[in-house]
């Protein structure tokens, strides 16, 4: 996993938004260990491909908040101070990890 380096300061999130995250991170933990279960059950192929298909979108859903945030503040941020070239860039690579 590729990790970035930057200086710029990042805006903190409200207690709400972390909150909202954690909560739908905790569901989607829940919703693995239930594929878990389903496997150790032995059950239809199908019905653990449908459940593995809800994780992956409750994922990118959480990424698309996540970026969206990052947009509104951390790039904004970026283009005010004249260093907008480098976190577009940053967040081009990261989202083309997205769409792998």
């Amino acid at each position: 996993m590729e990790k970035f380096l930057h200086d710029h300061p990042s805006t903190p999130r409200s207690k709400d938004e972390k909150q909202a995250i954690i909560n739908r991170l905790k569901r989607i933990e829940g919703q693995v260990r239930g594929i878990q279960k389903m496997v150790e059950d032995d059950r239809y192929c199908i019905d653990i491909l449908v459940q593995i298909s809800s994780i992956q979108s409750a994922l990118k859903q959480v990424g698309f908040s996540i970026t969206e945030r990052h947009i509104k503040h951390c790039v904004s941020d970026a283009i005010k101070a004249g260093e907008g070239n480098e976190t577009i860039e940053e967040l081009m690579t990261v989202m083309k990890q997205f769409s792998k």
